[in-house]
């Protein structure tokens, strides 16, 4: 087992931290003032995933008992490194993270210093004090804010029973978690945590959110089930078939109204005059009238009779379970009208009626509609209306696109292999309409690219060979004139049809659902972005368009809807102090409307960078200016309270980009070699990079595989634009982060050190944050990636957990507060640590505007409300546990509030403790000098995740559909490459920020 030590407290014990077999070790500390107990004493962060996360021997949990030491549980591979959470210039500490092994990152909370080391007796005592505290709200404001402590003291060795309120969350105990049962076992039993309360800190203010309240008359609706045969997976066409029946037999259906959801449900405002029928149709679909009418089976047969009493209770707060039934029932009668007249994705509308995008390059263009919801929420049901902006294939000629899209100049010369697969990809599930026939226009669905030019093209027709160019010219006399170029396919393998380029034509209104490239999500970006008001009035113009009180289907069902935002209650809180070195003229700082500066400043914790090289492979910049640039870039650094040698180790490499990683290598070497001549056994500490002029982010990724993966080097890109300018605040940005990239802490919370957090200074917590990232879609080699992050202090346990829908809520929470409880009996018997499991959304459509946008005191520069605004009534959910909290500043557009959801709490947390909590760790964030969207644990967990994707996908460019099915197995799964284990001179650090 190899080991890792470091020191503790105020520079005073020491700790190793081990690896094992299977991921698992131990770090035990020793001696010194404020060793891993000491509340001075530093800690280790940790993080770990997989495909899956948690669970089994790959569990997430680790304890600290050394300033530096700590508990490493891995799963296939781990990757560790941050900076520590260390005290008053304690120990450093370690960040540990994962994918599907594991990625990791840091982020800084300060604990006091101390002179003594708690007895487990005295955390115990501590224990129940806390436990005492959270049983009440507390009216003191101070005991309510700040981050997480940086302490670690010892816990008991006695198992701890810990029980939570029956009927608002589980109850587990020690025993039970011991031997790996978590109950209850399936998600029908679990309850979330009730709302503690509503939070009383801050300024009271009011703001204006995109929800708009439904009223429901006391009708009776009932579910039927619907199959239609033959069996379409199209919603398009089973619509088309349902509408068709209801105009044909809308007297046997007693005069109903239904709405259908394109799958098997249909429902109805009152009952229909039978139980089970089955009515037969002979229809003939308008997109294919060459082949005639065709016969349909509908049957529709009673499901359920759905129940708006449980709803209203439930709305009213009086029953936990929403009947999710009758909600859906109502979503789908409100969406039924503008699905006849809209493009309708997932739960968005779109239309060129809306106001055209634009074109936004290689055949795509960018399409605006609205997003729409019907939500339960306290001040009953709610319309989330929102604007929305996708990409669309352009309707135009087959053609035309493939000039576009491949950028091509000479369409005589036939496409060349790499070219063939990229268009066969993008177009594969496209529809098409041939227009060779003037007499009818027939519509297909593209399943594939032949490999074969069409003048080679032939197929076989009443027993002979006739080639494809031939049969067009004697069957529609139309001679083709692109016979270079590969045929469109559709339908399978067995029976394809063939379909000429230059005679097909992209149908209006298909969705672009690959990979925007940045040049396409750059304009996409502009123009869907807009001001508050100007998103407000756009909200407020969909509302008026589709008119609810005339919409039919909604008058059907008795649904009314009010044309106004809701205007809700909502408080600002109040922003953190943030602490610095004490030589810097500020030692303290006071930001204002969630930013400051560095300026007069000094890190609280800068580091030593002895060994360093940089590498250009700009073309358009001198050596002379990255020289130059790297000398301002030292001076900045130094002055913000590093200290880096104003000389690299070897002078600055330039080199072309397709001797990329030649040059990183042979400046590794020579880097290597002259240390080794000076008789230094360690790397280089930090290597900068200048990255290309085009195609900066293909190269990134191969950077930062290399550097990490191989060559075991930390690094720095820059890009070249950047460089030229090298102005004063992005030169202290790339300070703040090759800090923290190298061990180093910015900045702490003033309230860390001065013990001034409820819960976490009185006694420590382990803060975990996770995400999953998901590959682009069809993107099937691809894998998801989840990586974990946390601190090492404990015994306490609350989780940021991002990347999960509310479909996700019980699968996720059962899973993985069951792999936590089993990681920790596996780490100490009886350990049974308190733990809160709080998801973190930001995929959501709630906005919230001001509610007077002349009233300069309620919004910052851009319009947008206040950092630190936080909302938990009205809009939030009827009796749960939840909130929206906005804790930054708006740049452009509108800021979208982050919505914060318990799901389980065994610390409990007062609602001003957990939303305080998360504002000020949302000014921890490394990076940059503002507070950010979404509390930094989950940042990190993104940002760890993110960097795995770079060593999966080390050739980012676009792929060949075919090289996707060449690699399939024999059961169509699609293997997943293993990740790349980062080098242990890398590990140590936050390399991913």
């Amino acid at each position: 087992m190899s080991t890792r030590d470091g020191g503790g407290g105020r520079r005073g014990g020491n700790a190793a931290a081990g690896r094992g077999g299977d991921g698992q070790g131990r770090g035990r500390g020793g001696g010194g003032r404020g060793g891993a107990g000491g509340r001075g004493g530093g800690g280790q962060w940790r993080a770990q995933g997989g495909a899956e996360l948690g669970g089994g021997r790959g569990g997430a949990v680790g304890a600290a008992r050394g300033g530096r030491g700590g508990v490493e549980r891995g799963g296939h591979q781990s990757f560790h490194g941050a900076r520590p959470v260390g005290g008053d210039r304690g120990g450093r500490g370690h960040y540990h993270h994962g994918v599907p092994a594991q990625v990791q990152p840091q982020w800084q909370v300060a604990a006091p210093p101390s002179t003594s080391r708690p007895t487990p007796a005295e955390v115990e005592e501590l224990r129940g004090e806390v436990e005492r505290k959270a049983a009440v709200a507390v009216p003191d404001a101070e005991a309510h804010e700040g981050p997480s402590s940086g302490t670690a003291h010892e816990p008991s060795a006695a198992p701890a029973r810990v029980e939570a309120e029956q009927g608002t969350s589980l109850v587990v105990e020690a025993d039970q978690a011991a031997q790996g049962r978590l109950p209850p076992s399936s998600s029908k039993a679990l309850v979330f945590p009730a709302r503690p309360g509503y939070g009383t800190l801050g300024r009271r203010c009011r703001v204006r959110a995109n929800h708009f309240f439904v009223q429901v008359a006391d009708k009776e609706i009932y579910h039927y089930d619907v199959v239609i045969s033959p069996e379409s997976q199209s919603r398009k066409r089973n619509r088309w078939i349902l509408n068709e029946l209801v105009k044909l037999h809308k007297d046997y259906l007693n005069g109903r109204l239904p709405v259908y959801d394109g799958r098997k449900g249909l429902f109805t405002a009152g009952p229909l005059p039978f139980k089970t029928k089955e009515f037969v149709l002979e229809l003939t679909n308008p997109e294919r009238a060459n082949q005639g009418a065709k016969e349909y089976s509908v049957t529709i047969k009673d499901a359920a009779k759905l129940d708006l009493y449980s709803l209203r209770q439930f709305l009213a707060g009086r029953q936990r379970e929403l009947p999710q039934d009758t909600v859906q029932a109502l979503d789908i009668a409100m969406r039924e009208c503008p699905t006849e007249k809209y493009v309708s994705i997932s739960r968005s509308f779109f239309s060129q009626s809306f106001g055209h995008g634009g074109d936004i390059g290689s055949g795509v263009e960018c399409w605006r509609g609205y997003y729409q919801s019907l939500r339960a929420t306290q001040m009953g049901l709610s319309l989330n209306i929102d604007i929305s902006a996708t990409a669309f294939y352009k309707a135009q000629p087959i053609l035309e696109f493939a000039i576009e899209y491949l950028n091509i100049r000479d369409t005589s010369r036939r496409l060349s292999d790499q070219d063939r697969l990229k268009l066969k990809k993008v177009l594969k599930g496209v529809r098409v309409v041939a227009t060779h026939r003037r007499d009818i226009a027939i519509h297909y669905k593209i399943t594939g690219i032949t490999s074969l030019p069409l003048n080679s093209l032939t197929f076989n027709q009443d027993g002979a060979s006739v080639s494809v160019v031939q049969y067009f010219k004697h069957q529609y006399n139309y001679s083709l004139k692109h016979i270079n170029w590969p045929c469109l396919q559709s339908g399978n393998d067995s029976r394809p049809t063939y379909l000429p380029m230059e005679v097909c034509s992209i149908l209006d209104g298909q969705r672009y659902s690959r990979k925007l490239n940045e040049r396409q999500v750059t304009s996409i970006l502009k123009m869907a972005c807009e001001r508050p008001t100007q998103r407000e009035g756009s909200i407020l113009e969909v509302v008026n368009r589709n008119n609810y009180g005339n919409d039919h289907c909604a008058k059907e069902f008795g649904i009314k809807v009010t044309n106004e935002l809701a205007l809700v209650d909502a408080r600002v809180l109040p922003a953190p102090t943030l602490k610095y070195h004490d030589s810097g003229r500020e030692k303290v700082c006071s930001p204002s409307v969630g930013q400051w500066n560095m300026n007069n400043k000094r890190l609280i914790d800068g580091v030593s960078i002895q060994y360093w090289a940089c590498v250009t492979f700009a073309s358009r910049l001198h050596p002379n200016d990255v020289r130059m640039f790297c000398n301002n870039l030292v001076g900045a650094c130094n002055d913000m309270g590093m200290q880096i040698n104003g000389r690299p180790c070897v002078d600055v490499g330039q080199a072309r980009p397709d001797n990329l990683e030649a040059a990183l290598r042979n400046t590794h070497r020579q880097s290597s070699q002259m240390l080794a001549q000076q008789g230094v056994t360690r790397q280089l500490d930090l290597l900068i990079v200048v990255l290309p002029d085009a195609n900066a982010s293909v190269f990134y990724g191969r950077i930062k595989r290399l550097c990490e993966t191989e060559l075991g080097l930390v690094t720095q890109c820059c890009q070249p634009k950047n460089v030229f300018k090298g102005g004063r605040q992005y030169l202290q940005n790339l300070a703040l982060k090759i800090n923290v990239k190298v061990g180093g802490r910015n900045t702490v919370l003033e309230d860390a050190l001065n013990r001034r957090i409820h819960l976490l200074t009185d006694l420590p917590t382990i803060i975990f944050g996770a995400d999953v990232t998901h590959p682009a879609p069809g993107e099937d080699a691809s894998p998801s990636i989840a990586a974990v992050v946390a601190s090492m202090d404990w015994p306490q346990v609350a989780k940021y957990r991002d990347g999960v829908s509310e479909g996700q809520f019980s699968q996720v929470l059962l899973y993985e507060v069951d792999a936590i409880r089993k990681a920790c009996a596996s780490l100490e018997e009886g350990y049974l640590p308190p733990i809160t499991f709080i998801v973190v959304q930001k995929r959501h459509h709630t906005r919230l505007f001001p509610e007077d946008h002349h009233a300069h005191g309620q919004m910052d520069r851009s319009g947008n409300i206040l950092p630190g605004t936080v909302v938990d009534t009205k809009i939030c959910h009827p009796s749960e546990f939840d909130f929206y909290l906005c804790s930054h500043s708006g740049i452009q557009g509108t800021s979208r509030p982050a919505h914060y959801h318990v799901l389980f709490d065994e610390n409990k947390f007062t609602a001003d403790a957990l939303q305080t909590l998360t504002y000020k760790l949302c000014y921890t964030y490394a990076r940059c000098t503002r507070s950010v969207s979404i509390v930094p644990p989950a940042y990190y967990a993104h940002l760890a995740a993110f960097r795995a994707r770079h060593y999966m996908d080390d050739d980012l460019s676009d792929q060949g559909s075919s090289s996707v099915a060449s690699s399939r197995m024999k059961d169509g799964a699609v293997p997943v490459k293993q990740l790349p284990k980062v080098m242990e001179s890398v590990k140590q650090f936050m390399f991913y920020c």
